[in-house]
C-alpha cells in the first residue's frame, strides 16, 4: 500500500472526477491499448476496475482523516501488464493531484 499524506483535504469526487478525466487518455497513449475503465465512488474514497477484463478492482484509493490517500493495488493482479501501466501512470497523476506542492510524505506499506 501507498500511503500519501497531504498538506490540506482531499475531495472523494474531485479525485475520482481528475482521474476519470486524466487517467483513460494517458493509460491509451503509453499503452497503445483500448481499454476503458470504471471509476467508482466509494464513500471515502475510489475504486478502479474494468469488470470486462477483470473481476476484482485494479486499485483503491481510500482517504483518510481527509489528509491521507491510502492506495491499494488489487493482490489479484499485481504482474498484470495492464494493472503496472495504471501504477505508473497513478504514480505520476498524484503529483498533479494533489498536487507536488500539497504533499507532506509519500511511504510504501505491505
Amino acid at each position: 500500500m501507498k500511503i500519501i499524506h497531504t498538506k490540506g483535504p482531499v475531495n472523494a469526487e474531485e479525485l475520482k472526477d481528475f482521474l476519470q478525466q486524466e487517467l483513460g487518455p494517458l493509460f491509451k497513449k503509453q499503452r497503445h491499448a483500448d481499454i476503458d475503465f470504471v471509476f467508482i465512488l466509494t464513500g471515502n474514497g475510489v475504486q478502479i476496475a474494468q469488470p470486462d477484463l477483470y473481476e476484482d478492482f485494479l486499485f483503491k484509493i481510500e482517504i483518510v482523516n481527509d489528509q491521507e490517500l491510502h492506495v491499494t493495488k488489487s493482490e489479484h493482479y499485481t504482474d498484470d501488464v495492464n494493472v503496472l501501466t495504471l501504477e505508473d501512470i497513478l504514480n505520476n497523476l498524484f503529483m498533479d493531484y494533489p498536487g507536488r506542492d500539497n504533499i507532506d510524505m509519500i511511504e510504501e506499506r505491505s
